[in-house]
């Protein structure tokens, strides 16, 4: 099914770096929020912190964001070393294509990270890219109405 991520794994912490490297993988697209920060927080825990940075010795690292609240970007972009864009419209692939172009970033070498399968993983698919589909950063404490929402849009990636 398209929407079928590559992977399908708890958290952005499980995401197997050296098999990545091993599919040369050279660069890894994220989405924002519930992916590396708590939705609309603005903030990345340290854990998120060291991670990312560890990531970036043998990746790219760029940011994907349909968000366009005009104060949370100046937030995000106070806290964020790394590429992002915002008002991206995923799933579709205008913004993030030139993104990608902007930053000569090859589909094929390209890993796109995200918590929701009918945003992420479909821009993800559409570009070519392989797809990693993670649950919220915050999945243990998120409101049972979201979590339920979560569960119900999941059920697009089951065979």
């Amino acid at each position: 099914m398209f929407l079928k991520p590559d992977y399908n794994l708890k958290n952005i912490y499980e995401i197997d770096l050296e098999e990545l490297k091993n599919k040369n993988i050279k660069a890894l697209l994220f989405d924002l929020d519930s992916t590396l920060m708590a939705s609309k927080s603005g903030e990345y825990t340290q854990k998120t912190l060291e991670w990312l940075n560890a990531v970036n010795k043998d990746f790219f690292v760029g940011i994907i964001s349909n968000n366009n609240n005009p104060s949370y970007i100046e937030r995000v972009k106070k806290v964020t070393t790394y590429p992002v864009v915002f008002s991206a419209g995923k799933p579709d692939i205008k913004i993030a294509k030139a993104f990608m172009t902007e930053h000569n970033i090859l589909p094929q070498n390209t890993a796109f990270v995200g918590d929701r399968p009918l945003t992420d993983t479909l821009c993800g698919k559409k570009l070519g890219c392989m797809t990693i589909l993670v649950d919220s950063i915050t999945a243990d404490t998120e409101k049972p109405i979201v979590r339920f929402a979560r569960k119900l849009e999941r059920l697009t990636i089951k065979n």
